[in-house]
C-alpha cells in the first residue's frame, strides 16, 4: 500500500487524526505539542501519526494536502490546518463549533477555559 492510500484509509477510518513529529504523550516539536495539548486538555478522541517513524508518511501527508508543514489535523476527513490555524480556531470557538457540526465528542468547560487564559 502507498503512503498516499495509508494516509487516506487513515483519514477515513478515524474521526479526528494529528499526523505530527512524535506522539499525543510524547511530542517531539513544539507545534505537534501545542496541538496534542489543545486536543489532549479538550478531551477529544484522536489518532496520532507519527511523520518521523515513516519517510514516506511525512512527506506524504505533505503532498496528500498540499500543505508543508507538521502537524496536521483531520476531523471526520477533513483537513483542518496545521498548529497556527488550529490555535486560532480554538481561541476563537471555531474548533468547537467544527466538532459540534461534525458530531466529535469534546469538553466544552476545557475549551472555555483556553480562551479564558488566552484572553
Amino acid at each position: 500500500m502507498s503512503a498516499q492510500d495509508q494516509i487516506r484509509e487513515t483519514i477515513e477510518k478515524n474521526d479526528v487524526v494529528l499526523y505530527m513529529k512524535g506522539t499525543k504523550m510524547m511530542p517531539q516539536c513544539g507545534f505537534s505539542s501545542r496541538v496534542a495539548g489543545v486536543l489532549n486538555y479538550m478531551g477529544v478522541d484522536f489518532l496520532d501519526v507519527n511523520v518521523l517513524a515513516d519517510p514516506d508518511v511525512r512527506q506524504g501527508i505533505k503532498d496528500f494536502s498540499d500543505w508543508p508543514t507538521i502537524p496536521q489535523l483531520y476531523v471526520k476527513g477533513e483537513f483542518v490546518g496545521g498548529c497556527d490555524i488550529v490555535t486560532e480556531m480554538t481561541l476563537s470557538g471555531e474548533l468547537d463549533a467544527l466538532f459540534d457540526q461534525k458530531g466529535v465528542t469534546y469538553d466544552k468547560d476545557a475549551a472555555n477555559k483556553i480562551r479564558e487564559a488566552n484572553a
